[in-house]
């Protein structure tokens, strides 16, 4: 696929995770073995995956038990949807056209599904360009790793979302169900959970997204989240996530994996929370 200025350049590779795609994936391959341990499978049509945006080596091993769910599955494009750290907008910026750069080649974007969700709004203005957002975001690069290594070639659509109120969250998500039906579509969103408290504190905040996660309400985590947004960075995300593969038919939810930044530096005294869920129609 040739393509040349238009071809995001990514921001952490080198620092967050391996800049070699030999490294990389020696790197995702031994998360997913890992997780494969755990065998907690979901059999049935997956519809969206939460997944965790920390550096690899801290949040790898939990987002792997998400992304090993793409093996056997095939999607048509893979829609992102993350969380703005550096660059504060009302709405949700689209990367509309081009790719974004891995160092397993370039992941292309589906330019007519991107078109499809800013026209399908019914906010003006909702959904737009505004390409500062994506120069230094990690929230949707940091799912590349395993996107492009599980499923080589997959377009996606990335969706930065600025402002998290509670009418950008819900709008976004109807307009993604309107927008992908038709479309074999996967929806990820990315989070991380409570940050820099200890073990014990994150624990019992967490615990109130995994609960909700895990009842599939994303009514019930917006409400969380109004009283305390720090529950999640990534909450207006996983709201609009939850809400979108909700009309588009999934009806399960199943939490696959919970872990925190001191499972793998050992300090407990101020960790983030990582927490890998699905959602589709599962078989028991």
């Amino acid at each position: 696929m040739a393509m040349t200025g238009n071809v995001r350049k990514a921001a952490v590779a080198g620092s967050w995770y391996p800049s070699s795609a030999d490294a990389l994936a020696t790197a995702v391959d031994r998360h997913l073995a890992s997780a494969d341990r755990a065998d907690r499978k979901a059999p049935g049509e997956l519809v969206a995956l939460i997944a965790p945006h920390a550096g690899l080596m801290y949040s790898g091993p939990v987002a792997a038990h998400a992304y090993r769910l793409l093996r056997d599955r095939a999607f048509d494009v893979a829609v992102l949807v993350g969380p703005s750290h550096f660059v504060g907008f009302e709405g949700v910026s689209v990367y509309p056209s081009g790719g974004f750069d891995t160092p397993f080649g370039v992941a292309p974007i589906d330019a007519d599904c991107a078109r499809a969700i800013v026209a399908a709004t019914p906010m003006p203005g909702l959904v737009r360009e505004h390409r500062q957002a994506h120069v230094r975001e990690h929230s949707l690069e940091m799912q590349l790793p395993f996107l492009a290594h599980l499923a080589p070639g997959l377009p996606i659509v990335p969706l930065v979302m600025g402002y998290q109120t509670a009418a950008t969250a819900s709008a976004l998500g109807d307009t993604l169900a309107v927008a992908l039906r038709g479309r074999k579509a996967l929806l990820v969103a990315s989070t991380d959970l409570s940050h820099y408290h200890d073990a014990a504190i994150a624990s019992g905040l967490d615990g109130v997204v995994i609960d909700c996660v895990s009842r599939f309400d994303p009514d019930g985590l917006q409400a969380a989240l109004d009283v305390r947004p720090d529950h999640a960075c990534g909450g207006g995300p996983m709201v609009a996530v939850m809400r979108a593969a909700r009309l588009g038919g999934a009806r399960d939810a199943v939490v696959l994996e919970y872990a925190d930044s001191g499972d793998v530096s050992g300090d407990k005294s101020a960790v983030v929370g990582y927490l890998a869920a699905a959602l589709g129609t599962f078989s028991p």
